[in-house]
Parts: C-alpha cells; structure tokens; sequence
C-alpha cells in the first residue's frame, strides 16, 4: 500500500473515531449509542430498546470499560447504569461528562439511592438524565426524550404519550418561573427609579454602585421564620396520611418550600435530601430539578471542601419571590 493510501485510511479512520455527537444527525446515518452497565441484564434489555428506537449499538461493556473509553468514539448517546459507584467509576463519570460537553453527546445515567449524591456531584458539564432505580419504561422515556433532541436523524417517533408527558412538566416549571418573576419586583420599573432622565447605562453603573444595591436589599422582605415554613411543610405532608398523595402532588413547590426553609437556616440540601422532599419518585424529582436549574428558579452550587459533591440552593430571583409571597400571606392565613 502506497502512502497516499495509507494517509487515506488515517484520515478516514480519524474521521471515524472523531464523529461528533450530532454528525450521525446531520449525515442522516442511524445513532450511535454507547451502553456500560455491570448487570448483563440491562445491557441486553437496553440493546434490545436501542435497537427497537432505531439506534446503532456501538459499545456495550461492563463498567471498568469506561475508563478506556478515551481510547474509543463517544458515540452519540451514553446510557450508564451505575448503582454502586467507587473513586474508579466516580472519576470515569466525569470524564466522559466532559467529553459529553464537548461533542454535544447525551448521557443517560441511572443509579441507586444511597450513590445518588456522589453521582450527581460528578456530572455538571453535560447535558445527562439522571434514573434512580428505573425500571425498564423510565429507561426508555429518558431514551426518548433524548431522542426527541435529534429531530433530523432517522429515529422512530416518541409516542403521544411520552410527548405530551415532555410538554406538560416543561410548561409547568415555565408557568411556575413566570409566577416567580411576576412575584419578584420588576426590573424595569426598578432601573427607572434609579436612573436619572438621560442618564448613560455607564454613568448608572457608577453612581449606583452598593448604594443602589443596598436600596435593592432594603426592598425586600426578610425570609419567612424556617419555623412557619417546616409547619406548612408538616400540613401539606399531613394529608398523605389520609388520601393518595398523588392527589395533591406538586413536587416544584414542595421542593421551593424546603429549600427556603434551608436558606432561611443557612443549611445546604443534597440533592438526595431534596429528591425526598419533593414527595415523589427520585427520577421524578430529578426531571423536576432539571427544569428548575434550567428556568434559573434552582442553582447548583458545588462543595468547596469535597469536589465530588454538590448542592442545590434557591436561586436569589426565588428566594425574594417566596419572601413577598409570605409577607402578603399575613398571619391569618390558613397555612396549607
């Protein structure tokens, strides 16, 4: 073989290896997904749905694989099943969340209870999904809402179901941010008073400086007392005891009110502790945590003392919504 053809074959071969993560999409070729998992039973189950949503298996291997992965193509999408995790796999989830972030590739990532924090502590670079203890109809739901974020690629459509499912907890959490930002003190109204007829943006910017912000703080109400909030926690919890909780689930709210109880008690909350207070299955909860980081109404905030961990605290937009919300509440008010 001439060199010309050996230069052929690298470049064809490194062209290969290097496929972005929406190249499949884009040349209209079959997606290409990349399964590790330790049970030969998820990855024979997660194969079969692969390949029934019209996907190309490229890797399924057990999870000690992953740490080679550098040394193979991303593929398009990352399903990981990893209910135990140790220092070894937590620092191959990162990895490939970094690679994910770069090429634009998916992940999908399901896990246990008890490893959720240290997982969900490894993955702040992708855009991942996060399953706690899923069985096989939340695989393929994630899978599906994956596959509704490659619209040009040949892939069989998500059912009605699974769509309308998408579009309802979107437009919730968006109802949701809409109800906050009408809560918050309107920014327009609030740049007004401060800035004087004819007045540059930079001159603001130097005649406001702390004072305008301090006058900003003075504005807002203080945080209601974490004990009145913990009591309207306990009533909305109460009900349980006596109908279907289902009835009365609202998983953003239940999560809004602990996170401003913990705010108000300069206390952190995992994202364990408020999966469970979200009253709602754990991969539930973390579809609703997604949306609410996504809508600016959650902010992640990592450990400084422990890398591997993070947190989920009010964004300071909530915190001012729910402080007028208990100002105006006033002490008659039911509590419920």
């Amino acid at each position: 073989m001439n060199t010309l053809s050996h230069a052929a074959n690298a470049s064809a071969a490194q062209a290969d290896w290097s496929y972005g993560a929406t190249g499949a999409s884009r040349a209209g070729l079959p997606l290409t997904l990349s399964i590790y998992a330790d049970r030969p039973q998820v990855r024979a189950t997660l194969s079969e749905d692969a390949g029934a949503a019209g996907l190309r298996v490229g890797v399924a291997a057990d999870l000690s694989a992953m740490a080679a992965a550098e040394a193979r193509p991303l593929g398009d999408i990352l399903m990981i099943d990893c209910p135990v995790v140790d220092p070894a796999t937590m620092a191959a989830l990162a990895a490939l969340d970094l690679r994910a972030a770069r090429s634009g590739a998916r992940l999908i990532v399901s896990t246990s209870v008890s490893a959720l924090d240290d997982v969900f502590g490894c993955l702040d670079q992708s855009q991942v999904q996060i399953l706690v203890d899923p069985d096989r109809a939340e695989r393929v739901i994630a899978l599906g809402h994956v596959l509704a974020q490659f619209p040009a690629a040949r892939l069989r459509e998500l059912s009605e179901d699974e769509r309308h499912l998408l579009m309802r907890l979107t437009e919730q959490v968006g109802q949701i941010a809409g109800r906050i930002e009408r809560l918050a003190p309107g920014r327009q109204g609030m740049d007004d008073t401060l800035q004087a007829p004819g007045a540059t943006g930079a001159a603001i910017a130097s005649k406001s400086g702390d004072a305008g912000e301090a006058r900003t703080r003075a504005l807002r109400p203080p945080l209601p007392d974490p004990r009145l909030v913990r009591k309207v926690i306990r009533h909305r919890q109460l009900r349980a005891r006596y109908f279907d909780g289902q009835l009365f689930a609202d998983p953003a709210w239940d999560m809004l009110l602990d996170l401003c109880a913990a705010r108000a008690e300069h206390r952190r909350v995992s994202v364990t502790s408020l999966c469970i207070a979200s009253a709602v299955p754990p991969t539930t909860a973390l579809r609703w945590i997604g949306q609410m980081v996504e809508q600016g109404l959650f902010v992640r905030v990592g450990d400084h003392a422990d890398r591997r961990r993070a947190f989920i605290e009010l964004s300071d937009r909530s915190a001012d919504a729910l402080a007028r919300y208990f100002a105006e509440l006033g002490p008659d008010t039911p509590l419920v």
